[in-house]
């Protein structure tokens, strides 16, 4: 399958170049729009596998999350043109554009981190963030906020869990 073919590269790279390569495929695994990767299987693997420090690992996944995510943001920021077209035709595009693009002038800064750090398809608020034209450098600074946090979670839940279950199985 191709997830175990990605966790196998994945743990070929990060035997190789360590914290670098858990930065560079977190933002590839998460520069796909709508395709979901095993990012946080790979992130458990490093931090609890591979003897590296959690707290690192997750800043390292977060930071590479959030460049990815800047893929979404290009794409509603692209698209943006076509919505103003469709915009002057239709009432209802140019109601849904302004919602979105009043929610995030007034509470951006709490939805963006919030919905990094929750498992949810975080590629919709990316392109909804580029469609309103939400200032890139507050969007990728919220995102990283996010996603840092989520990576530090699972981080150190991989590092303390998988020792724990490993040695209540006796496999250690």
């Amino acid at each position: 399958m191709f997830w175990t073919t990605f966790v196998l590269l994945a743990k070929k790279l990060i035997l190789q170049f360590s914290y670098l390569a858990i930065f560079g495929v977190s933002a590839v695994g998460t520069s796909t729009l709508f395709i979901p990767f095993p990012i946080d299987t790979v992130i458990i693997f490093a931090a609890s596998g591979l003897g590296l420090s959690p707290l690192v690992v997750g800043i390292a996944a977060g930071l590479g999350a959030a460049v990815g995510e800047l893929t979404g943001y290009f794409v509603g920021a692209g698209s943006r043109s076509v919505i103003e077209e469709k915009k002057a035709k239709k009432k209802i595009i140019g109601k849904f554009v302004s919602f979105f693009t009043n929610l995030f002038k007034k509470y951006g800064a709490w939805i963006i981190p919030i919905a990094a750090f929750v498992p949810f398809p975080f590629d919709i608020v990316g392109i909804l963030s580029g469609m309103s034209k939400y200032d890139i450098k507050k969007f990728f600074v919220a995102t990283a906020v996010g996603k840092i946090a989520r990576g530090v979670l699972i981080a150190y839940a991989g590092y303390i869990a998988i020792p724990f279950f490993a040695e209540w199985l006796g496999i250690m």
